[in-house]
């Protein structure tokens, strides 16, 4: 979709639809005061008539006002004025754009990014750039592996997003880029992590990281294959993927936008293309969803994706570890003992937790590379789940400033985070009889235990770990990928560009640069 900022009265806009809120007890926005006033208070008539009250989620179509430019003013609901936060915000967005795309309207001006948001940093960049970013996620739809597409209306090409200003054009444009480079990310994750899991295999991924390659030049792609591995000594990835029929990758992605010889951002994703389980498999139920196991590795790609668009002046490497777990004659078996690259070893007591045994190779392999921080993302465990719902990732890590950094980028972008605990009295759970460590730590804590496990494979580095479980993807008549955490992942890479985070964006929105 294309997207543009610009100012002007609503009564002068000459577009297929002009978009505008209305608070609750029929209280006008500012935008829907001008275009009453302009056709002579034909909206408050009709809202004293009981057509539209204001509540958050409401919408009202109106056809041809007088003394107006536009075909038709779209009215949305956007609850109470003071309440009005960032969750109805988002909620008055997704309801307008879903109108207009079941409309067949082609084009339009919004003038929600006028509303006055509460919230720390709820600027003028703020709103435009959220609302580019909600616009692509409702209207996004994954219909490519269909074959009867629905093509009786036309889409929605075209945002129009108004400023009150024109002093904020600036700032309006920055937020325009990057919103949609930010929503390409994501849309990236998102069809990566919908694919099945016979189309998105291990190789299938690394075809995809040379695609992205491809587009850039800061970009450079490397693949190691099964001998590779093998060579290097990744014992845990290997034991995964021996009930495979689908050879692993190890998939390294150097993005060089920086210095020369700076120290880069590790991303570590994933990459678990279909998890039964293994040996230890899971129940039937819900088993298909299973192909979203690779969402980390999704969310990697997606980072580096909104790198590319942005141009970012940072170096980054991503590292995928993709593989399949299945059940297999040559499988792993609980019991089994492995090696881990880093030579330290581990009792396979669940190969349902294959997540943490891919992973930690593939931190391992991060060493060489001499990061600044390192931070892995993985759908690893469902006590996430239990513990956060489907509203935040877990985070944890050893390094506080970086945990900070990355909450407080959640926070910003909406694709929040929540810290869980990483003690050492949680290590005790990890203890074998037979190798250096279990790889599952028992019921009790296994969000935090599975932490524990990847931080023995970080000493050389800052690290920290997200548990994407519970927000990678949606389940039921939504099921499908989110594209999360791109958003957070990009705003902690614009952070760190900018060098002092929320001050420095505060400052950078103003200027417009």
């Amino acid at each position: 979709m294309d997207f543009s900022v610009k100012s002007g009265n609503p009564e002068k806009q000459r577009s297929a639809c002009v978009v505008v809120g209305v608070f609750e007890r029929r209280r006008l926005s500012p935008a829907a005061l001008q275009l009453d006033r302009a056709c002579g208070g034909r909206i408050s008539s009709l809202l004293r008539r009981g057509d539209m009250d204001g509540r958050s989620g409401q919408t009202l179509l109106l056809h041809n006002l007088p003394r107006t430019l536009s075909d038709r003013v779209l009215l949305v609901g956007c609850g109470r004025e003071r309440e009005f936060g960032e969750r109805q915000y988002r909620s008055a967005l997704e309801s307008a754009i879903r109108v207009l795309q079941d409309t067949g309207a082609t084009e339009a001006v919004v003038y929600l990014t006028e509303l006055n948001v509460k919230g720390r940093e709820r600027d003028t960049y703020w709103c435009v750039r959220r609302a580019v970013e909600t616009a692509e996620e409702t209207i996004y739809r994954f219909d490519r592996l269909k074959t009867g597409k629905d093509g009786a209306r036309r889409p929605l090409r075209k945002l129009t997003l108004a400023l009150s200003s024109r002093r904020e054009l600036a700032a309006g444009e920055r937020a325009v880029r990057e919103g949609a480079a930010i929503a390409a990310g994501v849309r990236l994750a998102r069809e990566l992590g919908n694919l099945p899991a016979n189309v998105c295999t291990p190789a299938y991924l690394a075809e995809e990281a040379r695609a992205l390659a491809k587009s850039s030049r800061r970009l450079k792609v490397e693949v190691l294959e099964k001998a590779d591995m093998e060579k290097l000594g990744m014992g845990a990835l290997l034991s995964v993927a021996r009930g495979s029929r689908q050879p692993p990758k190890l998939i390294v992605l150097h993005y060089t936008g920086g210095a020369r010889g700076a120290a880069p951002v590790a991303l570590v994703g994933k990459g678990i293309t279909f998890d039964s389980g293994g040996i230890s498999i899971k129940p039937a139920a819900a088993m298909d969803e299973m192909k979203f196991d690779m969402c980390g590795a999704a969310g990697v790609l997606g980072a580096l994706k909104a790198c590319v668009e942005l141009q970012l002046p940072i170096n980054v490497v991503g590292v995928v570890a993709a593989s399949e777990n299945l059940p297999d004659g040559d499988a792993s078996k609980p019991g089994d003992i492995v090696t881990t690259l880093s030579g330290q070893t581990v009792e396979v007591l669940n190969t349902d937790a294959e997540g943490r045994l891919v992973l930690c190779d593939a931190l391992t392999y991060c060493e060489r590379f001499e990061p600044e921080v390192v931070v892995d993302l993985a759908t690893l465990t469902g006590a996430c789940v239990v513990a956060l719902g489907k509203h935040a990732s877990g985070l944890l890590g050893t390094h506080a400033p970086l945990v900070h950094a990355l909450i407080e980028a959640g926070r910003y972008s909406g694709d929040r985070a929540w810290e869980l605990p990483l003690w050492d009295e949680y290590q005790d759970q990890l203890k074998s009889n037979f190798a250096d460590m279990a790889n599952i730590g028992g019921r009790d804590a296994g969000a935090i235990t599975a932490a524990c496990f990847l931080s023995r494979f970080t000493k050389k580095f800052r690290w920290a770990h997200l548990d994407i479980a519970g927000v990678a993807w949606k389940s039921g008549d939504q099921k499908g990928a989110t594209g999360r955490p791109v958003p957070l992942l990009s705003q902690y890479l614009l952070d760190r560009c900018d060098g002092a985070g929320p001050a420095a964006r505060r400052r950078r929105a103003r200027a417009g640069d």
